[in-house]
């Protein structure tokens, strides 16, 4: 019984599940980024709210910086779904896992502050919700880059 756990937690296996769901949670990323485009405010919805001063101050327009975010979301979205098709083995190996490693790092680094400030607070405004999320959102994103690697090894092997 043990040895079954053990193989099934370092099982190489690609899965497709995981880069679906990360594709999701871009998708559902650049849905809220667009909403809050077309309203020209800051933040996300279902998030702590954004002053007006801190707005005030931000470095770009905000329905400018609020499009961008959602062009990222489509694009995080579009390598998510690219880990899970034939699409992903035409792309070099080491250039994906690259692109990979960035955005565990662009992820991670929000997701990070969610669960810190949802833990802990440091004044954000996130709750312990989103620092639920943040840790699903991180243990999403490592597992789509194993799959993806596990696949690739396979195909390369």
């Amino acid at each position: 019984m043990v040895t079954t756990v053990a193989a099934m937690i370092a099982s190489n296996r690609p899965r497709r599940w995981p880069g679906y769901a990360v594709a999701v949670l871009f998708l559902g990323y650049a849905v809220g980024k667009a909403v809050f485009a077309v309203q020209a405010r800051l933040g996300f919805p279902g998030g702590p709210p954004v002053s007006a001063a801190e707005q005030e101050h931000y470095f770009l327009d905000a329905a400018t910086a609020q499009w961008l975010a959602t062009a990222t979301g489509v694009l995080g979205a579009c390598v998510a779904i690219a880990t899970v098709t034939p699409l992903a083995r035409k792309v070099p190996r080491t250039l994906m896992l690259l692109v990979l490693a960035g955005m565990l790092l662009s992820v991670g680094g929000g997701a990070s502050i969610m669960i810190v400030d949802g833990f802990v607070g440091i004044g954000v405004g996130w709750r312990w919700y989103h620092g639920l999320l943040g840790i699903v959102v991180i243990w999403l994103v490592i597992a789509m880059i194993r799959s993806y690697a596990a696949a690739v090894r396979r195909v390369a092997g």
